[in-house]
């Protein structure tokens, strides 16, 4: 028997050894900073972290433009230090969980907000607002190990230059380890997968010709412009 079809290659996501990461699955953490948490009219205490997902075919790599998506009028930035793992595991231990980590990256989480806000008022799924295409933006994957500090550094968001997000990964609610093992207790994590662990308060929509640019303190900065609804 023959294949009906040739499925899609994988993303490959290029790296600072020069080596290609191939993506897998992308988890996302929701509400993982306490004035984002408010800003969306959530309580920010450290309960359980929560996730949500997404295709991996919504990566979009850096200097990409992306097309402003359709059935929405409030397409939103969020942006993310994102975790690259490297070592597939279950029932992860905090004090073991780096060991899994590939590298780092910064991230964009896009959101069609209104459809978003939409489903959560109703008690659905957020798929119709987040796993959207092109909607998971993603620079350099730099190596863990090699200066970065996953718990401390600024994270940014410029939109046409002007700062819209500005937060410290010190205000993560869950850091890294901790999300790391969290999630490793639900699924078996997987080589190829990304985490994106959740995005500062300042969130806000972007239109057409809009430039968007994320800096996170020793990881290179991620540059995404909004192109016109794809035809």
């Amino acid at each position: 028997m023959s294949l009906l079809f040739q499925p899609q290659a994988p993303v490959l996501a290029p790296t600072n050894t020069g080596d290609e990461f191939p993506v897998r699955r992308i988890f996302c953490v929701g509400r993982n900073y306490a004035a984002h948490a408010r800003e969306m009219g959530r309580d920010p205490d450290r309960e359980p972290p929560f996730f949500f997902t997404a295709w991996a075919e919504t990566v979009v790599l850096d200097g990409a433009t992306i097309a402003y998506p359709s059935k929405t009028e409030n397409f939103h930035y969020e942006a993310e230090l994102v975790v690259a793992v490297g070592k597939g595991g279950r029932n992860i231990a905090a004090r073991d969980a780096l060991d899994h980590v590939w590298g780092y990256a910064t991230g964009l989480d896009m959101t069609r907000r209104d459809l978003q806000l939409e489903a959560r008022a109703q008690g659905r799924p957020w798929d119709t607002g987040k796993n959207v295409e092109q909607s998971s933006p993603l620079g350099l994957i730099h190596k863990a190990g090699e200066g970065f500090d996953p718990e401390h550094g600024k994270i940014e968001l410029t939109v046409n230059g002007e700062v819209k997000q500005s937060a410290d990964l010190a205000d993560l609610i869950w850091p890294v380890a901790d999300i790391v093992a969290y999630l490793s207790g639900l699924w078996e994590i997987q080589p190829g997968d990304l985490i994106y662990t959740g995005t500062p308060a300042g969130v806000g929509a972007v239109v057409p010709g809009d430039a968007m640019t994320v800096t996170i303190d020793g990881l290179t900065p991620l540059n995404i412009k909004v192109g016109p609804p794809a035809a």
